[in-house]
């Protein structure tokens, strides 16, 4: 694995307004074709609390209805492709993740221990499809391990360049199993459920339900109102209105707990050191 970097604070402000502006291009088509999407997570924080990022987060993630991401994807074409493209493994057959990204045209960002992946890399904001979910409780965990069996296959490409011993060995022959079969599988879940549920939606293809937030019951650990990703408001973002939950505080909440709260200093840390990274128009740094 190569050396690991952090930004400096002039790259890290960078970072935010060059994933601003995939959200502004994002957000033209969205409303163009009356698409729901809202912030979420720490991007949704941001907004309430600083009315832009957290002063120390280095990303931006979306959250779309299952049914408002895939009409999304057939629009995706029209972002100013000199901006921003949309990336996911219909576009991407290296793609290994089991939701989309919004890549920043002209740029590289590669994550340390992600070097081999062959994938298109480049600065990033997550778009995350929230699926339905079994209505009892026990159906949500079973669906959980499910797909938590099925996440792990398409991880273990970086998992078993970062792991040893063991568990390189056992990630090793995780890796060899195609990806398009996990796909596949994924593709199966999401479509079976479907109306399931007339209310409550989770991520099937990333970690955080269920893992993030123990702290909540177990009724509500793995899923979320399908409201939060519906009842929308505009919010003021570094001076621009995008959408997110009119419900921000109980999403915080559930989240964050006393989201209002800032962090220990010691807390307050970038997401993941990279190897390589090249901004529009720039040099890369090796």
């Amino acid at each position: 694995m190569s050396k690991a970097k952090e930004l400096t604070p002039e790259q890290f402000r960078k970072m935010q307004l060059t994933e601003l502006d995939m959200l502004v291009e994002f957000d033209k088509v969205c409303r163009k074709h009356n698409i729901n999407y809202v912030l979420f997570g720490g991007s949704l924080l941001g907004a309430v609390r600083h009315k832009g990022y957290i002063p120390w987060d280095d990303d931006a993630d979306i959250g779309m209805l299952r049914e408002d991401y895939d009409t999304f994807k057939k629009y995706a074409s029209e972002m100013n492709s000199e901006i921003c493209y949309f990336q996911d493994h219909d576009t991407d057959p290296e793609y290994r993740w089991g939701y989309g990204k919004l890549r920043r045209t002209n740029t590289i960002y590669v994550r340390v221990g992600q070097e081999h992946l062959k994938n298109k890399t480049g600065i990033f904001v997550d778009v995350f499809p929230m699926d339905d979910v079994p209505l009892s409780t026990l159906g949500q965990i079973v669906q959980d391990r499910k797909v938590y069996c099925l996440r792990k296959i398409l991880w273990s490409e970086v998992a078993r360049v970062q792991s040893t011993g063991f568990m390189k060995l056992w990630y090793s022959v995780l890796a060899k199993i195609p990806v398009e079969w996990v796909f596949s599988r994924l593709n199966k879940y999401a479509v079976k459920s479907k109306n399931i549920t007339p209310n409550r939606v989770r991520c099937l293809s990333f970690p955080a339900t269920g893992t993030l937030y123990k702290k909540n019951s177990l009724k509500t650990r793995y899923s979320m109102p399908k409201s939060w990703f519906t009842n929308r408001s505009e919010y003021l973002f570094e001076g621009r209105l995008l959408y997110s939950s009119k419900e921000y505080d109980e999403v915080l909440k559930y989240i964050y707990g006393k989201y209002m709260e800032l962090p220990p200093k010691d807390k307050r840390e970038q997401h993941s050191p990279f190897s390589k990274i090249k901004f529009p128009d720039e040099e890369m740094i090796v």
